[in-house]
């Protein structure tokens, strides 16, 4: 993984750094379209909880932990180099967190990453609960735009995601909170670092499948939809996805992914403790030991690559997922 070249909360906020291109105060009250909802807030908001591990560390990214009440659902463990700023701000939980426990944090705004965490179908919140109390909240861009036809909470994908939506949030969300300017130097690193991977390899006919996890070995796999992140990811590194499927999140059993016939298996590492093939080297186990799955000819090549999970979640870990995924390639290309 490449390592984090954001410039420090320190250098942002000096005064002899200058506003970066485009960046100006934000003026309120900034109203914004966001996911189908007129959003407005008043003032910068002072006590916010993001719901996602995306929302909380696009926050932690621009350096607004002091203004962070609390955060919630993290599958993995937080960057590196966020740590520090990330113990300062209470986790309510590492999975889905309740609707009191949110509210007894006194939020003046919240943010979330999934449908799951706050949408009309949401077991946790709904954006009315937060409305009524005239709390604003936001909703990630980058998963506004599925369709509702999966037959689950997180629909399905018709055209390819890609990090211009995830540019969108990180712009939003820093004219929320008044720094534009952290924005700004956020979202060009990151292009920078998308570019460099788009230069490293040239388009091809090679194939991914990625493997978020499964409830056990008997059962059908979760995996990265056609068009979802794991799909640009493939796209990026000059392949595509082996699953052909718009679903965002398709669970495929043994025999289709065998059928798909993938150049690579990535193989998805998770922090959380739900299920025993969360973690990567479960899943490699399985992949090499088992009667069947191990005659696959990525398995038999022994292409099988290692990723955060969190990067298959259209978020800024998409990037860091994709620069795991490329270096584990060249390695391998070059032996």
């Amino acid at each position: 993984m490449h390592p984090f070249r954001f410039p420090t909360i320190a250098a942002l906020c000096g005064l002899a750094l200058p506003m970066a291109a485009g960046a100006t105060p934000t003026r309120y009250p900034l109203v914004l379209e966001n996911c189908g909802a007129t959003v407005t807030i008043d003032a910068p908001p002072q006590n916010a909880v993001a719901l996602g591990q995306n929302s909380a560390e696009i926050l932690l990214m621009l350096g607004l932990e002091d203004r962070m009440a609390a955060s919630a659902f993290w599958p993995t463990r937080v960057l590196p180099e966020l740590e520090a700023a990330n113990a300062r701000v209470e986790i309510l939980t590492v999975e889905q967190p309740s609707l009191e426990g949110i509210l007894a944090r006194e939020p003046d705004f919240v943010a979330a990453q999934l449908p799951l965490l706050l949408g009309d179908d949401s077991k946790v919140a709904k954006r009315a609960d937060f409305d009524d109390l005239g709390i604003p909240s936001y909703l990630s861009p980058g998963i506004c735009n599925t369709r509702d036809d999966a037959g689950d909470i997180y629909g399905s994908r018709d055209q390819l995601w890609n990090m211009d939506l995830l540019y969108q949030e990180i712009d939003e969300l820093s004219r929320i909170f008044d720094v534009a300017d952290r924005g700004q130097a956020l979202i060009a690193d990151f292009r920078a670092r998308e570019a460099d991977l788009r230069a490293r390899f040239e388009a091809g006919d090679d194939t991914f499948l990625f493997w978020f996890s499964s409830p056990s070995e008997g059962e059908d796999a979760y995996l990265g939809g056609r068009n979802g992140a794991s799909g640009f990811i493939a796209d990026l590194l000059g392949g595509r996805n082996a699953i052909t499927t718009e679903a965002e999140w398709p669970t495929v059993g043994w025999e289709g992914i065998i059928a798909a016939d993938p150049t690579y298996i990535v193989a998805a590492s998770l922090d959380r403790d739900r299920w025993t093939l969360d973690r990567a080297e479960n899943k490699i186990a399985f992949l090499t030991t088992d009667p069947s799955v191990s005659q696959m000819p990525a398995v038999q090549a022994g292409r099988i690559l290692t990723m955060n999970g969190a990067a298959m979640n259209p978020t800024i870990r998409t990037l860091y997922g994709a620069e795991e995924l490329a270096d584990q390639l060249a390695a391998m290309r070059a032996e």
